[in-house]
């Protein structure tokens, strides 16, 4: 299958007591730079994020579709929606749309709830895998080898930061379609906290 001439890197990471979610900033389609100010990482709930690659409008449709759904979903039975929950939800949408005109986007869901931290890889018809660390996008290749090289079980918060940064900063590096800088999304059992790191 011939890959999207769509550029990013994002990646997800589980760790002790929350989950990290990075991508970089530079939109591309093709070797065409469209935008060095993509938001491709999102907050869905203050216990749910995404990070995303794949064509800007369908991430952010994608991004606005779930924030909807979940607050009906907690509106209406009083609950808060699990991480997996909310996964199966998106897989079902993607599916749904995929025989007619599908979303071209690759999503990680990550987040944390009452039964701990959960990291979800979805592809653009629904697939849905969990995983304790996670990398998409036309950067995924070079940067699943730094996660592979250096994940281990129990990893502390400032560990998982570090190296979500220097897995999407190794891709930035190599990859020509990804770049402008870092979006991170730490969620923890305290909420979750937007940062940027420039590269």
């Amino acid at each position: 299958m011939r890959e999207l001439p769509i550029g990013a890197t994002a990646v997800g990471i589980v760790f002790n007591k929350g989950v990290v979610l990075a991508a970089e900033k530079r939109v591309a389609y093709g070797f065409t730079l469209m935008s060095r100010a993509g938001k491709k990482v999102f907050k869905i709930t203050d216990k749910i994020g995404f990070a995303c690659a794949g064509l800007m409008a369908d991430m952010q449709a994608i991004a606005r579709i779930m924030a909807a759904e979940i607050k009906l979903y907690e509106l209406e039975s009083g609950h808060k929606m699990l991480v997996r929950s909310a996964a199966k939800l998106l897989s079902q949408i993607l599916f749904s749309s995929s025989r007619q005109l599908p979303y071209i986007t690759e999503i990680i869901v990550g987040g944390i709830d009452r039964t701990g931290p959960h990291l979800f890889v979805l592809d653009p018809i629904g697939s849905l895998i969990e995983d304790k660390y996670v990398a998409l996008g036309s950067g995924a290749k070079i940067a699943i080898g730094i996660l592979e090289s250096n994940y281990k079980d129990g990893i502390d918060e400032k560990t998982a930061r570090d190296l979500a940064i220097l897995s999407v900063k190794t891709a930035i590096g190599r990859d020509a379609i990804s770049g402008d800088g870092i979006d991170l999304l730490l969620i923890t059992t305290e909420g979750t906290k937007d940062e940027f790191i420039p590269v």
